[in-house]
């Protein structure tokens, strides 16, 4: 569980007024040009004592020049000399008093028209109110500098100022923007040559992905700055990257190697008297010896840093180390001294504006409480905590979301055992799902939506009355299927929601409008279709001083119950690891007793209320390291029954509107008459189906009015033109659906194949496919593995479900040909006979179990979705 703050912060460069002075030329007599040039020398000594970072020693210097500035009325050595002067009482921590000076310095540039002073002085205020906590206001002053460096066509200056605004993005949780103008500043960067600032900026942009969880991507910026930092001979870089460095390995869990990262930046960081820096790193040594166990030698480092801090005036250091010793009494059992340091951190946290501090200083307050059986408060500190992070969340494009929520779910696991265990059942499941189910892409959402962002309130509106157009044309569908009204239909999709996945990831707001709500949430509870139960298992795991646990929500039409069963550490994740291979390996029978461990911790808990609300239909919500597994699999060593022996079992990955509709409506779902169908469409190695072909040819038999496209003729450009027609598609066909590209079957990561050119699996959402009752992806690998949005058993289908289609079936794990070819055969037989799609499935794959299969022969294919 992240309970530690930690400060590795890559620091960009903000206050460079040093670089900016600009002295006059002469003018004055003889005598006048004598006190010039002795305000000149000042200010070069002065200059060289603040790189020294001989701050105090500096300010007496300055004052001295300032006197001469002011004798000698020159406005622009004054306004100078004013700069430097707040720039060392900002490094001393009296940021009220660099206020002062700063705006002194001001009135005098502009009275003086100098343009880049005033750039410079703006860009120096607002780092003065960013360390204050006083995000908004240092953006405003940045925002009022960049453009005035940009008139005078200062890039240095611009990249600063990129740089600085980034960083209070990156601040205030707004990831993506961070590396909007980090991303506009380097390539300024390195036009003007600058490697310190090249180098500044690498260091911040490798912070925001370490923050985002991508390590490996943080690694490769930092490790491109530290010989930049090295190269101009710059002792406090370097010790800021190895920090970083060393940060990363640490969140990697390789601690030695972090050690060995910090160790090293110590010494230099020490070298150059930087005692920000050396805070920073006792903080992190300090993180890394409480993770190895090793608690009173972390509480040592920590006492080393937090007067440091307090020296330097620095709030949010001292409240970081203030929760981290606090984590350090409370990992020792000494609870009301934890208590004490939290408070103590928190109000300092707040004043400085880190939302994120503030989130995880709550967390660990809720998690306190809860640990010293004081549930009121734990709920109120643990709330308040999701609170922020979710708000926090909001400012993240769509690609960061996920993982932000895996990153701040700590506190959420904590604060659902807190309510089940005050049987509040529903505000349990709630959080559940706000923190379980992400990225939510269904497009409906977007129709008349609201959001206060003008630029994006303008696209929706113009979204919003392409898709009145595209609506308009499917009402005319029921009467006219003709082929050039389909073409129209398809062109004006690809356009709808090609436009709705750009606004959704250029617009965070947007973004957030696809995830799930409250709303959405009781809405299942009450949509339930009879004769259904929806079991949804929680992992409740890796928060300290809680027992391991796995809590059951179990709910049908009138009925919502929590079961909660405590878990051996680990064991469930070994178990599910073991079992993955085990099913996929025909030759291993070592299925049935694991199996049998795994239904004993996953299904004993339940059954007897599974059994008493007799479900015709047993559908599973499936969540982190369940994700991948096939419950229908599991074995009942009592009975000597796979679970799918007992019920018809499908899958619900997601809770949408979409999935709440399909679910809810009680209308009579269309029998089915005629399937499209797809099949080998390539037939030369290693691509060749052939049994595809014949799985797609007895569709034709069984279901007369299908249209079957094999070879050449199975084109994706068929597929979209015919796909309307039908409430049933079949894709007998190959499909790549993981990170790397497949070579064994020679296709690129994440697509279908086709005859014509494959499907990237992104673009299926385009496909349009809302009159679709189920669309079956008979092909290898389509429900695991795959890179969108780490769902597992959703995989692709979730992708093909956002575009509209009811239920989706795919496979697990590279499936066997002739055993898949039997399988849908049955199906579709018993779908002819009037069956749903549950229990059509259930009864093919009982069949193979009665021919004695392995569960690599029948288990791959999963029904996703309404199983009606």
């Amino acid at each position: 569980m992240k309970k530690l703050l930690t400060s590795l912060l890559a620091v960009g460069f903000y206050l460079t007024p040093l670089t900016l002075i600009l002295m006059p030329q002469p003018t004055w007599g003889q005598t006048q040009n004598s006190r010039s040039q002795e305000a000149e020398r000042l200010l070069e000594q002065g200059i060289k004592l603040s790189q020294q970072q001989e701050h105090q020693k500096a300010i007496q210097i300055f004052q001295q020049a300032l006197t001469i500035a002011r004798q000698l009325k020159d406005q622009k050595i004054e306004a100078t000399v004013l700069l430097g002067l707040g720039f060392n009482y900002s490094a001393l921590g009296e940021k009220q008093k660099a206020l002062d000076f700063f705006n002194q310095a001001l009135p005098l540039y502009r009275a003086v028209g100098d343009r880049t002073g005033v750039a410079t002085t703006l860009n120096n205020i607002g780092k003065v109110y960013d360390d204050l906590g006083e995000k908004q206001k240092a953006l405003s002053f940045y925002n009022q500098a960049l453009p005035l460096y940009r008139a005078v066509g200062d890039r240095t200056g611009v990249a600063r100022t990129l740089n600085n605004i980034g960083k209070v993005y990156d601040a205030l949780g707004e990831k993506q923007k961070a590396l909007d103008y980090f991303n506009q500043a380097l390539p300024l960067w390195r036009a003007v040559g600058d490697r310190t600032g090249v180098a500044t900026t690498l260091n911040n942009i490798g912070q925001v992905y370490s923050d985002l969880g991508e390590k490996q991507k943080a690694l490769d910026y930092f490790n491109q700055a530290l010989p930049l930092w090295r190269a101009v001979g710059n002792r406090t870089g370097v010790a800021t990257t190895l920090n970083n460095i060393g940060a990363v390995y640490n969140a990697l869990g390789e601690k030695q190697k972090a050690l060995s990262f910090y160790n090293q930046a110590l010494p230099l960081i020490r070298a150059v008297g930087d005692r920000t820096g050396e805070a920073r790193t006792l903080n992190n040594i300090g993180g890394v010896y409480y993770d190895l166990g090793e608690k009173q030698k972390a509480l040592s480092f920590y006492n080393q840093a937090l007067p440091l801090w307090r020296a330097v005036g620095d709030r949010t250091g001292v409240a970081t180390t203030l929760n981290n010793i606090g984590g350090v009494y409370d990992a020792l059992g000494e609870k009301q001294k934890a208590l004490s340091f939290y408070n103590q951190a928190l109000p300092l946290i707040r004043a400085v504006g880190d939302r994120s501090g503030e989130a995880v200083t709550l967390g660990n307050i809720g998690v306190l409480f809860q640990s010293t059986n004081r549930p009121t408060q734990a709920i109120t500190n643990l709330e308040q905590s999701l609170k922020i992070s979710l708000q926090m969340r909001r400012g993240l494009q769509r690609e960061n979301r996920q993982k932000f929520l895996q990153q701040n779910g700590w506190s959420a696991t904590a604060l659902v055992d807190v309510l089940i265990n005050q049987k509040k059942y529903d505000q349990a499941f709630e959080w559940v799902n706000l923190f379980t189910t992400a990225d939510l892409a269904d497009y409906t959402r977007l129709i008349n939506a609201k959001v206060a962002n003008p630029e994006a309130q303008k696209a929706l509106d113009y979204w919003s009355k392409k898709n009145q157009q595209l609506e308009a044309l499917r009402q005319q569908l029921q009467s006219d299927q003709s082929e050039s009204l389909t073409q129209k239909i398809r062109q004006v999709e690809t356009q709808v929601y090609s436009e709705a996945e750009s606004i959704s990831r250029r617009f965070p707001e947007v973004a957030e409008l696809f995830e799930t709500t409250p709303a959405d949430i009781k809405n299942l509870t009450s949509s339930i279709p009879a004769g259904t139960v929806v079991v949804q298992p929680i992992l409740l795991t890796n928060v300290r001083d809680m027992p391991n646990n796995v809590a059951f929500f179990i709910f049908t039409k009138g009925h919502f119950s929590v079961t909660k069963k405590s878990l051996e550490p680990n064991k469930l994740n070994k178990l599910i690891a073991d079992y993955l291979k085990q099913v996929q390996d025909d030759s291993d029978s070592d299925y049935f007793e694991t199996g049998g461990e795994l239904y004993d911790i996953l299904i004993r808990p339940i059954e007897g209320e599974i059994k008493t609300l007799s479900p015709k239909q047993l559908s599973i919500i499936a969540t982190g390291q369940l994700r991948h597994l096939p419950f229908e699999t599991l074995y009942d060593n009592k009975t000597k029954q796979f679970l799918i022996q007992k019920y018809p079992v499908n899958y619900l990955t997601r809770i949408s509107n979409n999935s709440l509709q399909s679910l809810g409506m009680q209308n009579a779902i269309p029998r089915i008459q005629a399937v499209l169908a797809f099949g080998n469409p390539v037939t030369s190695e290693p691509q060749n189906l052939p049994g595809a072909e014949a799985e797609v040819t007895k569709i034709k038999e069984i279901l007369p009015d299908s249209e079957v496209y094999i070879h050449k003729k199975a084109t994706l450009e068929n597929f979209s033109s015919q796909a309307l027609r039908f409430s049933f598609l079949h894709l007998a066909t190959h499909g790549c659906f993981q990170t790397e590209n497949c070579k064994k079957v020679d296709l690129k990561n994440n697509t279908l194949l086709f005859a014509d050119k494959p499907l990237d699996i992104a673009n299926a959402a385009l496909l349009g496919l809302q009159g679709t009752q189920l669309i079956t992806l008979s092909a290898c690998q389509t429900a695991v593995d795959t890179n969108f949005n780490d769902v597992g058993i959703a995989g692709v289908a979730y992708i093909f479900e956002r575009a509209g289609a009811k239920a989706v079936m795919a496979s697990l794990w590279a499936v066997d040909d002739e055993a898949t070819q039997e399988l849908m055969v049955d199906f579709y037989q018993n779908l002819k006979q009037g069956m749903t799609k549950g229990e059509a499935l259930q009864k093919a794959k009982l069949k193979l179990i009665a021919d004695h299969r392995h569960p690599f022969y029948w288990s791959p294919f999963v029904l996703i979705g309404d199983a009606r």
